[in-house]
């Protein structure tokens, strides 16, 4: 009976050391950040205007709201697919803002919205190059994103 027993703890502890390995470290990503999709600016809306301007980009803002659906869709299964961020990250400056919270209020008077989530496609300057209205699939938004692109 001991034998078994002890022969189910090292089992035990192979399988332990063994899921470790396979397992990421706390802090680590599971794979490089670049192929996770959009990678957004987290920044104050003036950084944002200054980096567009220094970088001479347009920026792509997801204005959204924490209760939508669709929203939380786009997050999940749009921004996170690798073709997306390709096209995005290297040529728009991303932001994501939930337009309740925060400088929400103030940017939902400056750029007026309809619904949630509203895409925002918006010059350096301040100027909306294209606004979007609700849930796109990962095809629509880069045919989105090129058509922006080739406006500008």
């Amino acid at each position: 009976m001991r034998g078994l027993q002890k022969m189910g703890w090292i089992w035990a502890l192979i399988l332990l050391a063994t899921a470790s390995a396979w397992t990421p470290k706390l802090g680590e990503a599971a794979e490089p950040a670049a192929e996770q999709g959009i990678q957004f600016t987290d920044a104050s809306w003036a950084a944002i205007m200054k980096k567009a301007k220094a970088e001479n980009k347009v920026i792509f803002l997801d204005a959204y709201a924490s209760w939508c659906g669709p929203c939380k869709l786009l997050q999940k299964n749009v921004f996170t697919r690798p073709d997306v961020g390709e096209l995005f990250n290297k040529n728009f400056i991303n932001v994501k803002v939930d337009m309740e919270r925060g400088e929400g209020p103030q940017l939902a008077r400056q750029f007026p919205m309809e619904a949630y989530p509203t895409l925002f496609f918006i010059e350096p300057d301040g100027k909306i190059v294209r606004k979007v209205i609700g849930y796109r699939s990962p095809e629509q938004l880069i045919s989105l994103g090129k058509s922006v692109l080739n406006t500008i």
